[in-house]
This record gives structure tokens, sequence and C-alpha cells, in this order.
């Protein structure tokens, strides 16, 4: 089972450089472990030939017309779908502390979101393992930029997510289960400029959920 980093809940929670106290960081600890028992990890990928176009993408007869992906994708040879997702359990759990235990409903929000980006990263170790020689671009998400939530159903459908892991999506395009991750990532015989990602390339400095404050 893949451990959630506390590190990653505390920054989900707020805390920046700063830490719990004792009775809180029990309580964290117990969400965590709450979240990690419910979690189900399931994730799969598929490879698409890639055609970089003047205003989007083609991953083999899908287009995308994206310009940020376009950038994003600059000097990959091929593709992947991915999805990945931590199973209904979890969103259950989630849902009744909501119901009542405010606190824990938002420790249980941290530990799962910190939970699914850390199952989407072992994923990828495994992916860039089966491509030797290749580099693997940090995942690019539907919502992100200018590609719209709206190819959430294609690349589900694609990725036969529905039916190979419970991965949905609901009338406005949003996964279901709510913990889930879909996203494209890049095959380049080379390393490109975009090799790392977020707070790895922003110039804010004081911001409470960077990752580099803990």
């Amino acid at each position: 089972m893949i451990q959630t980093p506390l590190l990653e809940v505390l920054r989900y929670l707020g805390y920046g450089a700063h830490h719990p106290d004792i009775e809180t960081a029990a309580l964290i600890a117990a969400r965590m472990e709450a979240v990690e028992q419910a979690a189900d990890p399931r994730w799969l990928s598929l490879e698409l030939p890639l055609t970089l176009q003047t205003d989007g993408v083609c991953l083999g007869d899908w287009f995308l017309p994206s310009r940020k992906l376009l950038a994003h994708l600059e000097g990959c040879t091929a593709a992947l779908l991915f999805g990945a997702t931590l199973g209904v359990a979890v969103d259950r759990l989630i849902a009744r502390g909501e119901a009542g235990r405010v606190a824990e409903a938002a420790m249980d929000q941290a530990a799962a979101a910190a939970l699914i980006e850390a199952v989407c990263d072992d994923a990828c170790d495994q992916l860039a393992a089966r491509y030797p020689g290749q580099y693997l671009r940090p995942r690019f998400s539907p919502g992100y930029g200018d590609l719209p939530l709206t190819v959430q159903p294609e690349l589900l459908a694609r990725l036969d997510a529905p039916r190979k892991i419970g991965l949905t999506a609901t009338s406005s395009h949003l996964l279901a289960p709510v913990k889930s991750v879909t996203a494209i990532i890049g095959i380049a015989p080379h390393p490109g400029a975009c090799h790392a990602g977020g707070c790895a390339t922003c110039s804010k400095q004081n911001c409470t959920f960077r990752r580099d404050t803990l």
C-alpha cells in the first residue's frame, strides 16, 4: 500500500512552515490511516500516437484543441492517456465526515488529496520504467489551461476506465469517484524544458501551499 505523505497533508491543510499541536497531529494521523484503509487505489494508461498541429494535438484520431497542451507536448513522439482513482469508499468516508465532523472531514479531504497524488506519482514511476531511454512529461489534466473538462468523457471512454477501474464522469464532466485524476503524459526522446512543474517553477515564494516551505 502506498503511504500518504504527511508533509503533503499538512500542506493541503494550510500549515505552511508550521506544525500542528500534539492533539491535532494525532487526529491527522488517525484520519490518514482511515483514508488509507478505505482506499482502493487503481490506475491505467493507454499509449497513443501523437501528432502536433498548429492549434492543438491529435492523439490517434482524437483531436484536442489546446495550445497549452500543444506547447507542453512539444518534442514528444507519443502520449499516454492516464487515469487513477482511490475508489468510492474514500468519497463515502469524506461524505460521512462532512455530515457533522467538519475538522475530520477537512483532514480526510487533505489526506485523500495527498494520497491520490502519491498514487499518481508511483504510477508514473512505473510507467517511466516501461520506457527506458525516454522521458515522460508531467501530467497535464483536463481543466488545466485551455484544455476543457468536456474532454473527460472521451478520455475515460478511450481508457475503458468505467469498466476497468470504475472511474466515470458526471454530467458536468467532474470525475467520480471524486478523489481521482485523469491526465495526458507526453513521451519524448529528450528531456523537455517543462520537466519540472508546479511549485518548482512558480515564482511566488509566500504561498501557504508551496511545497518547499515545509
